[in-house]
């Protein structure tokens, strides 16, 4: 999270698009199966390990940023990793964005949000809120009440040809988030397909997020597309990736996968290991980035910034407007 950084609601419903776009990844998901009881002939290895540590951001907020960092920069198409905590009066105050879409998924307590178009509401432990920013949205987050407020965001980029797209949201809640458990593993399912259940997000670039919780002695195989790029990040608990005989990995690790299959974990801790795995068609285009404004080239970052200042091409609003 970055202080322009954060997250939007339009409603308490998804916005869900039956384009041709969505129907086609819908169809490629559907070989996209985790497979329960097999590993795989070319499984994914972990190709780099990074620890994400503390440090401040916002105002008075602490992450543990471990995409977008100096020892990893971005993972094409995804951008930045935050894992947060924020304590009152800490937060994320009004800031912009251009680019890109923001994931939020809250852990624990809640977050506020509200945007200059005049959308606000709060999502609680176990939502989600995935914010299209396309040609501009400003925006507020803030802890909802007392004591630590934790989660994690993620910043997925957007192609060219959708940078300057209306912005757009989409909430999932509690009980909006397919599940499915079998011996030992239980896996939610924000974004893509797992264990034959399907999440109800539209990913504009093409993307799955999946939230495991695998108990001591259980195991797990997950197909991630071959072309993909992916990577694992450990939020409770210690686990084995890649190869039955791999080190066992401890929370607030990012690991990045190599080329295959799929992902095989093993839970040998006494304790539960909960990550979350993330999957992502890469764009293959020039990324240039100015904190919270992500385009292709110098010139755009420039126009993007004039348009900010100005309150001009999709900042219209941002000149008057102060979250509450």
């Amino acid at each position: 999270m970055i202080s322009a950084t954060k997250l939007v609601l339009l409603n308490h419903k998804p916005i869900i698009t039956n384009s041709p776009i969505r129907q086609t990844f819908s169809s490629s998901l559907r070989s996209i199966m985790s497979v329960s009881d097999q590993s795989f002939e070319q499984p994914r290895l972990v190709a780099k390990k990074v620890l994400a540590k503390p440090q401040s951001e916002g105002e008075g907020a602490v992450v543990r940023r471990s995409i977008g960092r100096p020892e990893l920069k971005s993972l094409d198409p995804f951008l930045m990793l935050d894992e947060f905590s924020v304590t009152p009066p800490a937060g994320f105050p009004d800031h912009p964005h251009r680019g890109f879409e923001t994931v939020t998924y809250v852990l624990q307590g809640g977050v506020t949000h509200q945007d200059f178009a005049g959308h606000k509401g709060t999502i609680h432990a176990g939502e989600v809120q995935w914010m299209t920013a396309g040609r501009g949205i400003v925006h507020s987050e803030m802890p909802a009440g007392e004591g630590t407020h934790t989660g994690l965001q993620l910043w997925i980029n957007l192609s060219s040809k959708d940078k300057m797209i209306e912005p757009r949201y989409q909430e999932l809640l509690r009980d909006d988030i397919p599940s499915a458990e079998e011996d030992g593993v239980v896996v939610r399912v924000i974004a893509g397909e797992s264990m034959g259940v399907r999440s109800p997000v539209y990913t504009r670039t093409p993307t799955m997020y999946l939230d495991f919780t695998l108990q001591h002695g259980s195991q797990h195989h997950q197909r991630i597309p071959e072309s993909w790029n992916a990577f694992a990040y450990i939020i409770e608990g210690e686990g084995v990736f890649g190869t039955p005989n791999s080190p066992p990995v401890s929370a607030h690790h990012i690991l990045v996968l190599g080329p295959g299959e799929g992902l095989s974990v093993w839970n040998k801790a006494a304790k539960p290991l909960r990550f979350i795995l993330v999957g992502g068609e890469p764009l293959g285009e020039p990324v240039v980035q100015h904190g919270p404004f992500v385009m292709n080239t110098q010139a755009e970052i420039e126009k993007t910034i004039e348009d900010y200042y100005y309150g001009k091409n999709g900042f219209e609003m941002a000149r008057n407007w102060r979250s509450e």
